[in-house]
């Protein structure tokens, strides 16, 4: 299983789009600060928006096209389907 997620560190706030094998620990890795970069600087760790693929190049696919959009449709695709953008990361098995 693939996944393309968002992340973002508050409501209408910074925004960063990734992909990977194991949503669950990207997700913990980025709340615990595990690894240095532009999630740990900006406090991005708040997973509000993913989807998931059967296909490694579907999910890559998926986030770099996400990742060449404007702000606003970034934010639609998250209210789309989190309108109050909860953190969706105590919902994921393995969590």
């Amino acid at each position: 299983m693939y996944f393309a997620y968002l992340l973002a560190s508050k409501p209408y706030g910074t925004l960063y789009i990734g992909w990977t094998t194991n949503l669950a620990r990207q997700v913990w890795e980025h709340k615990n600060k595990a690894v240095p970069g532009f999630t740990t600087k900006h406090g991005v760790d708040r997973l509000v928006w993913f989807e998931n693929y059967d296909h490694r190049e579907a999910a890559l696919r998926r986030e770099k096209q996400s990742k060449g959009w404007r702000r606003d449709w970034k934010i639609n695709l998250i209210e789309s389907q989190n309108r109050p953008w909860m953190d969706l990361y105590e919902s994921l098995p393995g969590a």
